[in-house]
């Protein structure tokens, strides 16, 4: 509960054992040759090992490597990005299909160089990973758009199985937390999408340690579930660089539990909540029974016709 400074030595429970296994090389290696992007590596996740080596998860970030917002919290860089690579959607459904990837989180840098942020790779990505692995379920993790909800129809017309927009931090750090998006634009996205497609979870993500009460985070767990979030996912804020925002204090894992709690007594049907906690941390056990059992459904009949036996069938 004592305050620190992100250079001092972090809590035991923030130590994390690497496991660079042979599984891990290999997704590594492939990324490299697709010329892929994923948020574990740009954004530094604690949780890259076992999502990769354990889990068969993975989340792949489009629309290149630069981001065209400066979030005083991301590691991603920040500039003029490249033109759109529109075989960029084909080498992420390929990579899927060899990683045999149960499940996958699709995100992307902001594009506000783009009239649609972007909107129509993400769907085209979608709907290619559909085509090539019928049986994985899709994630999409996608920018605010600058509220432009006809690229949010766009986006929404390729189906995802679950749809995923992270306010980040509590009202009052917004401004200072998050470059562009607003706070309130932020909830209006994810209220959109449940008018779109109400049948498919929405989710949402909040850091701790910036200087928020819990008070705060009570509030943003509340104003979260007035918009029909189903899914939050709580996590301890990391410095990446000394460039980025500092730590204020590191939470607890009781802390944690605690706020699990509380998010799961106001209605959410999942929460993930620790001090290692991603956006995406166990992405694959929050779709819906729908996409579950669409999923078993597919893997069943790649054994029948494949005459090979699968594990992991369910979520």
């Amino acid at each position: 509960m004592a305050k620190q400074e992100e250079h001092l030595r972090k809590p035991e429970w923030l130590k994390i054992k690497l496991n660079t296994n042979k599984s891990y090389n290999h997704l590594k290696h492939l990324m490299r040759d697709k010329r892929l992007n994923t948020v574990c590596e740009e954004a530094k996740c604690p949780n890259i090992y076992e999502c990769w080596s354990e889990r068969q998860t993975a989340t792949f970030m489009i629309l290149g490597d630069t981001c065209t917002r400066g979030c005083r919290f991301c590691a991603v860089k920040t500039g003029l990005p490249n033109e759109l690579d529109w075989n960029e959607p084909s080498r992420v459904a390929e990579s899927v299909e060899i990683m045999g990837l149960k499940h996958v989180v699709v995100t992307a840098v902001a594009r506000d160089d783009l009239k649609d942020g972007g909107a129509a790779v993400f769907a085209e990505t979608v709907r290619q990973i559909r085509e090539n692995v019928p049986g994985c379920t899709i994630e999409i993790l996608p920018s605010d758009m600058k509220g432009d909800y006809e690229s949010l129809h766009t986006l929404m017309g390729s189906g995802p199985d679950i749809f995923n927009h992270n306010i980040e931090t509590v009202r009052r750090l917004t401004k200072k937390v998050r470059a562009i998006a607003r706070y309130d634009r932020s909830l209006e996205l994810l209220r959109r999408v449940k008018e779109i497609a109400p049948d498919t979870p929405t989710k949402s993500s909040i850091m701790v340690g910036l200087g928020e009460t819990k008070e705060e985070l009570i509030e943003a767990m509340d104003d979260l579930r007035a918009h029909n979030v189903d899914i939050v996912t709580i996590g301890q804020y990391l410095q990446p660089t000394k460039k980025h925002l500092n730590v204020e204090r590191y939470y607890h894992p009781d802390e944690f539990e605690e706020l699990k709690e509380i998010a799961l007594s106001k209605g959410f049907t999942h929460c993930e909540a620790g001090p290692l906690v991603r956006s995406s941390y166990h992405a694959d056990e929050q779709v819906s029974e729908s996409s579950a059992q669409r999923r078993i459904k597919y893997m069943k009949g790649y054994e029948e016709t494949s005459g090979k036996e699968l594990d992991n069938l369910t979520f």
